[in-house]
């Protein structure tokens, strides 16, 4: 069976479970450390997660974990793709209510990626990620999610003549959320693919039309810190790199560092100051089969890195390293289901020239596609 049918055959089942993310996220919370998600916290993930339908837990969900914070709090992050039962049920509230404004983003990009001959669908496939800011939040609720693309298909990669890719997918994702991309951001995105140097690759695109706008794109691969520093120098990025550089050496000594990536944001004037470096100890390729398996002590070594780092709290720590599990079955009125938890990456965050976050993104992965 291929992941495709995989995912359809556990969207199927699901549907038998229950009807919302909440009822399905319901049955984790005592497989999840308070410290990470605190009961309060818990709530509202609940609350936000009780609009989505079920069938989105077939694919890869989880959460984002500030390491910085002492509150337990956490922002949400699902995966839907077009065609698919869970894209049906946003195409509904679109044509029912139009003043779902999610669904109608939603669905303007589905018919994006579905049109005939698709630029979009070629380079992105039928996937959308959505992160939800619930744990960070200003007032609380369930605002309009951050939406991200992941170039899965045809990857974008440095000195490969992809300029055009690039603007096109920026453009479907500004062009949903209601945006029309500027002459100037136009500019700047062309300019943040022109100067990446070769081996390295757009990893996602995302926008985040509950904030301030702008919009981040992931640059992956970078091999040395010279090559990063002449990016960022390229780029016109106007920050402080030998901060970057302190960051980078001091992990070096405690851990092996396969590559690096950035997280830049892109606005009318250009990059913006903050910067989310990705310090990547383990290589993740969309198309391999192993994607989301994970090694039980993979990340140890980073985790202990970060604990000489006087920004992450010791216990939430403690509790991220054990995040990582073992294939698990599970139960259900439907039959068996395995899940696979497991650490996706860990974005530092350096602003004004100091390393001020530190985020855990970990996912969740179930699947009824498991021998009987």
């Amino acid at each position: 069976m291929d992941i495709d049918e995989a995912v359809l055959l556990t969207q199927d089942r699901l549907a038998e479970e229950g009807g919302t993310m909440g009822e399905l996220l319901g049955r984790f919370r005592n497989s999840i450390s308070p410290s990470l998600i605190g009961n309060a916290e818990w709530e509202g993930m609940l609350e936000c997660s009780n609009r989505l339908p079920i069938t989105m837990g077939a694919l890869p969900f989880g959460f984002e974990l500030p390491l910085q914070l002492r509150s337990p709090e956490a922002d949400f992050g699902v995966s839907l793709a077009s065609g698919t039962r869970a894209a049906a049920v946003f195409e509904e509230r679109a044509g029912r209510d139009g003043s779902d404004e999610v669904a109608g983003a939603l669905t303007k990009l589905f018919a994006l990626m579905d049109e005939r001959g698709s630029a979009l669908r070629e380079i992105v496939g039928r996937k959308v990620m959505l992160e939800y800011d619930i744990g960070s939040a200003e007032g609380g609720g369930c605002p309009f999610p951050g939406m991200f693309l992941r170039p899965g298909e045809r990857p974008i990669l440095g000195a490969c003549g992809q300029v055009n890719d690039a603007v096109d997918v920026v453009n479907a994702l500004v062009s949903c959320v209601g945006w029309t991309l500027s002459e100037a951001e136009r500019k700047h995105v062309e300019r943040a693919y022109q100067v990446q140097p070769e081996d390295t690759r757009m990893d996602s695109f995302g926008v985040f039309p509950s904030r301030s706008r702008s919009v981040r794109l992931a640059i992956m691969g970078f091999k040395s810190r010279k090559d990063l520093g002449s990016y960022l120098r390229d780029l016109r990025w106007p920050g402080q790199f030998p901060s970057v550089e302190s960051v980078i050496a001091r992990f070096s000594e405690r851990v092996n560092i396969a590559r690096t990536g950035v997280n830049i944001d892109l606005g009318e004037g250009g990059v913006g100051p903050t910067l989310g470096l990705t310090l990547i100890v383990k290589q993740r390729y969309t198309k391999d089969s192993r994607y989301w398996l994970d090694g039980l002590t993979d990340w140890d070594p980073f985790l202990s890195a970060l604990g000489h780092e006087d920004i992450a709290i010791p216990d939430k720590l403690a509790a991220l390293a054990d995040w990582v599990s073992k294939p698990t079955a599970l139960f259900g009125k439907s039959g068996r289901f395995i899940l696979l938890r497991g650490i996706h990456h860990i974005k530092l965050v350096i602003s004004e020239g100091q390393l001020r976050k530190a985020k855990a993104y970990v996912f969740m992965v179930l699947s009824a596609a498991v021998p009987g």
